[in-house]
């Protein structure tokens, strides 16, 4: 695996980069930025965890994944990155839709309204001395009106089956979408800015990960 160079409070050393997440659109947006992350699952059971709000739900979870994968030796000697993603609907925090069934309801009851994408970012140094940062970003989400028609397509598509909150902008459900407030990426899974603010409070410029 390819290495990077980071810059810390301590100069200049060779450190890996870790995306402790399997989902491509994650690893996309990295590599867009100019990043070559490897990829370590993490294997977290999401819904054994709790929170008493979705945006703090989305840091536990995003800090559950990068600490499991820190703790591995295929970890060692890196940054790990952590995010997990949750769709606030109501008050109620909605991940990863059940079934089919249950990403049409989603969709039927999301449709014309506003809920808030909240995407929990945590980043764990695990070389020796090395420290942890984590937050939440969230965005606004407009959602649109399709038609029943254009929801049963949708699933049948097997796509919101996959994601947080049924629903992609960088996918099939990309048209239902109004607009956002907020940065887009974090609406995709990972937000670049909130990234580099973390990294910043580890002392690492990020600058440094560019390839």
């Amino acid at each position: 695996m390819p290495s990077v160079r980071l810059s810390t409070l301590d100069g200049m050393e060779s450190v890996r980069l870790v995306l402790a997440s399997a989902s491509p659109a994650r690893l996309g947006l990295l590599r867009q930025a100019g990043m070559s992350p490897e990829v370590v699952v993490s294997g977290v059971d999401e819904d054994a965890l709790s929170a008493p709000t979705p945006a703090e739900l989305a840091l536990v979870l995003a800090e559950a994944k990068a600490t499991a994968v820190a703790g591995r030796p295929e970890a060692a000697e890196a940054l790990v990155v952590g995010c997990d993603s949750v769709l606030e609907l109501d008050g109620r925090a909605l991940g990863k839709p059940a079934d089919a069934e249950d990403a049409t309801a989603r969709w039927k009851a999301m449709r014309g309204r506003t809920g808030v994408l909240h995407t929990g970012h945590c980043v764990v140094d695990t070389r020796p001395g090395g420290a942890r940062a984590g937050r939440t970003a969230s965005t606004a989400v407009h959602f649109g009106e399709p038609s029943d028609a254009e929801i049963a397509a949708y699933v049948a598509s097997g796509e919101p089956l996959h994601v947080a909150g049924a629903f992609t902008l960088d996918g099939r459900s990309a048209p239902f979408v109004r607009g956002i407030e907020g940065d887009h990426g974090n609406v995709i899974g990972l937000s670049l800015p909130t990234l580099r603010d973390l990294l910043g409070e580890l002392g690492v410029d990020i600058t440094r990960l560019w390839n």
